[in-house]
């Protein structure tokens, strides 16, 4: 993993993973000077989404000729009025030299599957677990954009596990420390306990250099 190098290549991405990203930036292993960032909380908005993709695509073609989207395939884009149009689609539809992580959404980027449902078995007892990342609290107010409490009962309570937030760079505690209101106030917003679960990015990594090397082929 060591050896492989991003220089030559762009990153496309949600702004919900700006955190995870920036801090491999920092951290030299992302060696890329070429990062473009979508609008978090798309998902929710799939026509926006799909035009800051594409347009976000575009910009970093212009100056690479590689680009790797980090995007989840399975819920990040689901388009009611055309379902069989999903994430792959649209980046198939780039060119051969734009590739996307393997991976369902930004959550099974930093834990697979497997690894969640053995944290929800830790930390809940293996009841189910409403899953966040760092920039679900950080970029709270776009992800839930358009969410009223109501909303909120529909759906975050029958998570009788809480919800847990898989954090790769210790943001959580730092946020509970500086704003613990705000972060009180969002659990009770949500009618269930968030607590932050440490994790690397080592899978992260690992989905990144796998397209890396793809594209270097």
């Amino acid at each position: 993993m060591s050896g492989v190098s991003f220089r030559d290549m762009a990153i496309v991405a949600c702004g919900t993973v700006s955190l995870e990203l920036n801090h491999l930036r920092h951290e030299g292993f992302l060696d890329t000077e070429d990062v473009f960032y979508t609008t978090p909380g798309l998902h929710e908005n799939v026509k926006e989404l799909e035009r800051q993709l594409v347009s976000r695509i575009q910009k970093a073609k212009q100056v690479v000729d590689k680009v790797i989207v980090v995007y989840g395939g399975k819920f990040c884009y689901v388009n009611p009025a055309q379902p069989t149009r999903t994430m792959q689609t649209i980046v198939e539809e780039q060119g051969p030299n734009v590739a996307r992580i393997n991976a369902t959404h930004c959550m099974d980027m930093v834990a697979s599957e497997a690894e969640r449902e053995q944290i929800a078995q830790e930390v809940a007892g293996g009841e189910k677990v409403w899953w966040m990342t760092p920039g679900w609290i950080k970029f709270r107010h776009q992800v839930f954009k358009g969410w009223d409490k109501g909303l909120a009962n529909e759906n975050f309570p029958r998570h009788t596990g809480g919800a847990v937030v898989l954090d790769s760079i210790g943001y959580v505690e730092q946020y509970m420390a500086e704003n613990p209101e705000d972060f009180l106030e969002y659990s009770d917003w949500m009618g269930i306990p968030i607590q932050p679960y440490p994790v690397t990015l080592d899978r992260f990594k690992t989905l990144l250099t796998e397209q890396a090397e793809k594209l270097s082929a």
